[in-house]
């Protein structure tokens, strides 16, 4: 008992002194970003310390956790390894299997098991992950899209995260004194993740890049480092910078364009960075000297210089601002004569100096960047809009695709070398963005073609299954032949091709739901010119259609009871008879009623109508927006050319095991509870999953999935 709590206060002495040493200049940046920025010589010096502290007291916390919980609980395993492959197709995987391309993981399959995996409804990553993480539907963890809308003002709004900044007050009694700005973090995910559960039980847990974790939330004996939306620094989900002698036509969703100069073999412009306590945007210059001997390019910013040859990415280079500094790659995508064309990828938090929480604890990702350097720290790193954009071309895409994938393999490697018992899981996004921006080549006449190479990349995704092929014994040799661990790799949906776009909102007008004001047959981004006095559906996002209800919506006209479930039928019958003019093809499979098919506590803010579209269909891009455009289908013409937003039953995701489960049908939602059991840790109630190695008499928390849902899963495997 003495050597312990002499661990223990060890353990908080060295926490303590450098929380101290870490605390934040009070230089507040700005509303976009809503970043504090920590400006003094004591924060680099309190993160430094912080980073060595954590591998220093890293034995005395397993020894802590050692005695402090032995005997709590009775493991079946030792370690539980689970390996994201985001978008991994089961269909891909079988063919490219058959073609003979993947046989480290047919040899797995040989030796445990292979199944599709049923995803989430809807069958979209944030969704998946979420109810990876939980072990519940979309009803439960309140995560039903990237994008939702805020129903007091019908504005778009991260479903998942809430960051803004508040004034600080100093209460006086009859007065309140504001001094400054603080800025509040708020993930809007509900329920709580399974190693949440495990870390109480004194089960370790190292999560690495699972989207939907950010902001990170804490949970006892574990680290994390978040995922997907994860911001950059300006704040967005992903801006990207373009300078270029030559202007480029069109506007930039996802970025920005500058026109430069080159003179005397040189490039000087500026990059632009959060706001600052002005308000406007901060910037940082930047230099890129050519040397045409040589053929290389060296930039120069802060401190800091990379010489690169042309079609080069440098490596991340430090972009200093006022208080706060970002990480960045440069890379010549052009250079002929006197033009030249530079991208820049999104300016990303630091990790190694973190202008907001982006890990569990605050110093873990510091201390990844002290053992491996910089990495991307971007919820959607690869930059596909830059490529949808044409701002960079596929090779460029790819070379940073994979860059990205070796910084996740390092952080794979040293998760697996630190966490000898417990869990650990890791989610690769090398697979799914491939895969969007590439699904053209597998079909020739994919609308998307038009006007780009389809030969030179056309086995980009032949090529990407191969590589995880021969990525799989790199893991098994690094997590090594213990019969005491249970390795999974599982995906959160798979892929189909997405030619035709279709935009609800246009059609909702068309059939009298959503009305315009007078004088408008068509409105842009963000229902500018929508008249919700009259407006009975609308449609945001990516997954659904929102009933204009009353009481709900600030200018609902919908009332909830049988008017509101006349409506939905209604729609549901005429959306499952719209077809395609240009082909003939039924548009959407089924409409799921989300009342009749999830029952959790957060249906109610969900949109009421769930598209489960065929394949090849999906919301077109401005209808994600908001958007209500003159036609209702278009071509599909973007590079993002494949996509999985449709029936979640023509999507499954894939999931191998080096041990056989019990049944032929396992749920992305069965993942927690076969986690908590593994580790002898009860499975909540409330979770509706089920452990995958139990025997078929025994349950864990409620059935899995709905019956609704449970249902539709088993009518479609018998109708194919």
């Amino acid at each position: 008992m003495i050597i312990r709590k002499r661990i223990v206060r060890i353990a908080l002495a060295t926490f303590a002194s450098a929380a101290v040493l870490a605390a934040p200049a009070s230089a507040y940046i700005g509303p976009g970003a809503g970043f504090a920025a920590a400006g003094s010589v004591l924060v680099l010096l309190g993160t430094f310390v912080l980073a060595f502290g954590i591998v220093l007291i890293w034995p005395l916390k397993a020894v802590v956790r050692l005695v402090a919980f032995r005997g709590k609980t009775k493991p079946k395993v030792k370690r539980m390894v689970v390996v994201g492959l985001d978008g991994f197709d089961p269909g891909l995987a079988q063919r490219f299997s058959e073609e003979g391309l993947m046989p480290n993981f047919k040899k797995l399959q040989d030796e445990g098991c292979f199944h599709e995996l049923g995803t989430a409804f809807p069958s979209i990553s944030p969704v998946a992950w979420s109810s990876y993480a939980t072990g519940v539907d979309a009803s439960r963890h309140n995560i039903y899209d990237f994008l939702t809308r805020d129903p007091c003002s019908y504005f778009p709004m991260l479903s998942s995260t809430d960051i803004r900044s508040v004034p600080k007050t100093l209460n006086l009694g009859l007065a309140k004194v504001p001094f400054g700005q603080k800025t509040i973090y708020k993930l809007l995910q509900k329920s709580q993740p399974f190693w949440k559960l495990l870390g109480a039980k004194g089960i370790w847990s190292s999560i690495i890049r699972v989207p939907i974790t950010f902001p990170p939330q804490k949970f006892k004996n574990g680290t994390l480092l978040a995922g997907m939306c994860v911001p950059d620094l300006q704040g967005t989900q992903g801006s990207f910078s373009f300078y270029s002698t030559k202007k480029k036509s069109g506007t930039h969703t996802g970025g920005q364009q500058y026109v430069v100069r080159f003179k005397d073999g040189k490039v000087e412009s500026k990059l632009t960075g959060p706001p600052g306590k002005d308000g406007h945007a901060m910037k940082c210059p930047f230099t890129c000297s050519f040397d045409t001997s040589t053929g290389k390019a060296t930039f120069t910013v802060g401190t800091e210089s990379a010489t690169v040859g042309k079609r080069e990415y440098t490596p991340w280079l430090v972009i200093p601002f006022d208080g706060v500094t970002g990480i960045a790659r440069f890379y010549v995508q052009d250079w002929d004569g006197e033009e030249v064309g530079i991208y820049v990828t999104p300016i990303n938090i630091n990790p190694d100096s973190p202008a907001m929480p982006i890990s569990h604890p605050l110093v873990y990702s510091i201390y990844l960047a002290k053992m491996m350097g910089p990495y991307a720290t971007l919820g959607l790193a690869e930059d596909t809009w830059a490529l949808n954009e044409r701002v960079v071309d596929e090779e460029a895409f790819l070379k940073q695709a994979w860059l990205i994938f070796e910084e996740r393999k390092k952080m794979l490697w040293d998760v697996l070398e630190k966490t000898k018992k417990g869990f650990v899981t890791v989610v690769f996004d090398t697979t799914d963005r491939i895969s969007h921006m590439f699904y053209r080549y597998l079909d020739p006449d994919h609308p998307a073609n038009e006007g780009k190479d389809t030969e030179k990349h056309k086995n980009v995704i032949r090529d990407l299954y191969a590589k995880m092929d021969a990525f799989l014994p790199e893991i098994r040799k690094k997590v090594g032949d213990d019969k005491d661990t249970v390795l999974m790799i599982i995906s959160d949906h798979g892929f189909c091709n997405f030619t035709r776009g279709v935009n609800m909102n246009t059609w909702l007008k068309q059939e009298g739901y959503l009305v315009l004001k007078d004088g408008h047959e068509t409105s842009p981004d963000w229902f500018a010119h929508v008249d919700w006095d009259k407006t009975k559906a609308f449609t945001l996002g990516l997954t659904g259609i929102f009933i204009n209800r009353k009481g709900r919506e600030a200018k609902g006209i919908v009332e909830k009871g049988p008017e509101l479930n006349a409506l939905c039928n209604e729609l549901k019958t005429k959306l499952e008879k719209l077809v395609d003019p240009k082909s003939g093809d039924r548009v959407v499979k089924e409409a799921f009623l989300t009342s009749e098919l999830h029952g959790g506590p957060y249906a109610d803010m969900a949109p009421e109508i769930l598209l489960g579209y065929n394949k090849t269909f999906r919301h077109s891009w401005d209808c994600a927006t908001g958007s209500v455009s003159e036609e209702i289908f278009t071509d599909n013409t973007k590079s993002w050319s494949g996509d999985h937003c449709v029936d979640p039953r023509l999507v499954p995701g894939v999931f191998w095991c080096n041990r056989k489960i019990n049944g032929s049908a396992p749920n992305i939602m069965d993942l927690a509870p076969t986690a908590l059991s593994l580790f002898g840790v009860d499975t909540p109630r409330y979770m509706q999953g089920r452990d995958l190695f139990a025997p078929s008499h025994e349950t864990t928390g409620a059935p899995s999935s709905s019956p609704e849902e449970r249902e539709l899963v088993t009518s479609e495997k018998a109708s194919s």
